[in-house]
């Protein structure tokens, strides 16, 4: 069995592309720059007005330069679906500044023959798979995952708390985090709904960038041999942490990174622990939210990934930082290898 399973950060997408017939060590590992970080480089460098077409992507980084071009006097279209990478709500993105128009009038319209023309998109299989044939003359995969994070859409209430409402329908009970893996993408999570529909016929795993990071690290070994602990993961914008027992999360809170101290770590986690920890108090200090359903009998260990872990080491905290695979930059791969394998046996993919 063949995986190419592919992270898309907010910095780097995290590419493995692994042989369960192969040690995963002697595996094509790629980091590079994520898609979102290319296509702001490629706008912030332009002299010329500008049209957008494509599909849903990442979008806090290009938004942000979409916005310095508008006002340094350049016109930007956008196509509608491509605008949703600034916000689903298309009101927002006509607010600042954006004309919306329809797909295909870049061709259509002789109006916009002297704009520079972007296509947006999170994953292209194409150029990518003619980047690792390079050094796979035989490259093939059987499956292909993708993880991407998305908040979801809702026009009845902010992103942060449909999110949740979201994590709360699925956790209702405690699950395997493999179970967060999807076969078949909601419409409401528009960003993993582009990324699957552009990868049509490939019938992909799509996953959460924060549930796929959580995954992967349980694949350290040292973290298989524990039962009940939390996974943490802290990453440049959003810090996720899940409670964990005997195999199935039991709470989950996120938070944004920023807005985290140690000692403000330190009492989270202890909430989380003790299932004390509410949605409206994370959400209340400008966070996601929380979702427990247990509290977990002893923490052992809080185990730790993302780039920004640094500051557990300035927590109380007995951590462990995870190195699934012996390479902390390929952890989302590795959760992402593990929900194949998981869908796989539970016969929800062939």
């Amino acid at each position: 069995m063949k995986v190419l399973a592919i992270d898309i950060g907010a910095g780097t997408q995290d590419i493995l592309l692994y042989d369960n017939n192969n040690v995963i060590e002697n595996s094509i590992k790629l980091v590079l720059p994520s898609p979102p970080v290319i296509i702001s480089k490629t706008i912030k460098k332009a002299n010329t007005d500008l049209y957008f077409d494509g599909n849903i992507m990442g979008g806090g980084k290009i938004k942000n330069h979409i916005i310095n071009h508008i006002e340094k006097g350049y016109g930007v279209a956008m196509e509608k679906q491509a605008a949703k990478t600034i916000k689903d709500d298309l009101r927002v993105v006509k607010a600042i500044g954006v004309e919306l128009v329809e797909e295909g009038s870049y061709e259509n319209d002789s109006k916009f023959s002297k704009y520079s023309k972007i296509t947006l998109k999170d994953v292209d299989i194409d150029e990518l798979s003619s980047t690792i044939a390079k050094y796979d003359l035989n490259f093939s995969f059987d499956y292909i995952a993708i993880a991407v994070q998305d908040h979801g859409f809702s026009s009845k209430m902010g992103d942060r708390d449909f999110r949740f409402e979201k994590i709360r329908e699925k956790l209702h009970v405690p699950l395997k985090v493999e179970d967060f893996g999807f076969t078949n993408v909601p419409d409401y999570f528009s960003r993993m709904k582009a990324v699957e529909r552009s990868l049509n016929g490939l019938n992909p795993v799509i996953m959460d960038s924060k549930f796929a990071a959580v995954c992967g690290t349980c694949q350290d070994p040292n973290v298989a041999k524990l039962n009940s602990y939390v996974v943490m993961d802290i990453g440049n914008g959003h810090t996720m942490a899940t409670s964990i027992e005997d195999g199935f999360i039991q709470g989950v809170f996120e938070h944004h990174t920023s807005r985290l101290n140690p000692r403000k770590i330190e009492s989270l986690i202890d909430k989380l622990v003790k299932a004390t920890l509410t949605h409206l108090e994370v959400h209340s200090d400008h966070g996601h939210g929380a979702h427990v359903i247990n509290p977990i009998s002893n923490l052992e260990k809080v185990v730790v990934t993302g780039p920004k872990r640094s500051i557990i080491e300035k927590t109380n905290l007995n951590f462990y930082n995870a190195v699934p695979n012996g390479d902390v930059m390929m952890t989302g791969p590795a959760g992402l290898i593990r929900t194949v394998e998981y869908l796989k046996n539970q016969n929800k993919i062939s």
